[in-house]
């Protein structure tokens, strides 16, 4: 199962990598393509442009710290999955993805001058410009923040049950 989601994780960098790949082949750097438009309100544009620094251009030009960062976090799931600590198929699977996306964009810190190739630009909410690895990285962090929670409150629920049951179990004597 593990070994799925590493191949996974694999395929999300190389769509994320071909995405980049024709941006970079296709457009100028700071051109815009419209794709969904309702009248005069821009939705969803290719706009290509470079970030060297994390989401929303946070710690820009830190790129050291960004690769440090982006390297321990991948080391550290991967680990995760490979040692199958992560146990759920929806830990596993959330790992994968920040995994997928955390490579995707190491590639580019690392190979492209820190520079990370970012595209999708949703323009309805005045949103950041951002690529498919990011996608795969913040898509990962919430699923596995929110399983985390999930799985917090179960085993207090179970705890709790099972401390119940102890003291029944104690009173029928």
């Amino acid at each position: 199962m593990q070994y799925i989601w590493l191949l996974v994780a694999a395929a999300l960098v190389g769509f994320d990598r071909v995405t980049k790949w024709i941006v970079t082949e296709n457009m100028e750097l700071k051109q815009t393509i419209n794709l969904i438009k309702f009248g005069d309100t821009e939705v969803l544009n290719f706009y290509y442009c470079l970030n060297d620094g994390a989401a929303f251009s946070k710690l820009s030009g830190q790129r050291w710290f960004l690769i440090a960062i982006t390297s321990v976090l991948i080391i550290g799931f991967l680990y995760g999955i490979l040692s199958k600590r992560l146990k759920h198929p929806v830990q596993v699977a959330a790992a994968a993805l920040i995994v997928g996306g955390g490579i995707g964009n190491l590639i580019d810190r690392i190979f492209n001058n820190g520079l990370v190739v970012d595209f999708i630009d949703f323009r309805l909410i005045n949103f950041a410009v951002f690529n498919v690895a990011d996608i795969c990285a913040v898509s990962g962090a919430v699923l596995f923040a929110v399983s985390v929670v999930v799985f917090e409150i179960r085993d207090v629920r179970d705890k709790k049950k099972k401390a119940e049951n102890t003291e029944n179990d104690n009173g029928k004597d």
